[in-house]
C-alpha cells in the first residue's frame, strides 16, 4: 500500500458536516470522518450488487417455478438431512 496523499477541496455544506463530525468527538480529525464515508460508500456498492444479484436469482426462480419446475418440500428436506448425515459420518 502506498502512502500517498490526496488533497481534496470540498463545498462549504460538505466541509461544514465535516467540521461538525469532528466537533461531536466520534471523529479526531477530516481523515477519519473520509475514511468512514468511503468505507460506507464501499459498503453500499456491496449492498447494491448483493440486491442485484438476488433479484436476478428470485426472477429465475420464478420462471423455474411458472414451468413447473420445482421439487416437493418433503423431497428436498430429506437430500438435506441425507448431506447432513453424510457429513457427520465423515466427521467421525
Amino acid at each position: 500500500m502506498h502512502d500517498r496523499q490526496m488533497n481534496i477541496s470540498l463545498n462549504p455544506t460538505h466541509e461544514q458536516f465535516v467540521l461538525s463530525e469532528i466537533g461531536s468527538g466520534k471523529y479526531a480529525n477530516a481523515d477519519e470522518v473520509i475514511a468512514a464515508a468511503l468505507q460506507l460508500l464501499k459498503e453500499q456498492k456491496e449492498y447494491t450488487l448483493w440486491v442485484n444479484d438476488t433479484r436476478q436469482k428470485v426472477e429465475v426462480g420464478l420462471a423455474e417455478i411458472e414451468r413447473g419446475d420445482v421439487l416437493d418440500t418433503e423431497v428436498v428436506i430429506n437430500q438435506l438431512k441425507g448431506k447432513l448425515h453424510q457429513k457427520r459420518e465423515a466427521q467421525t
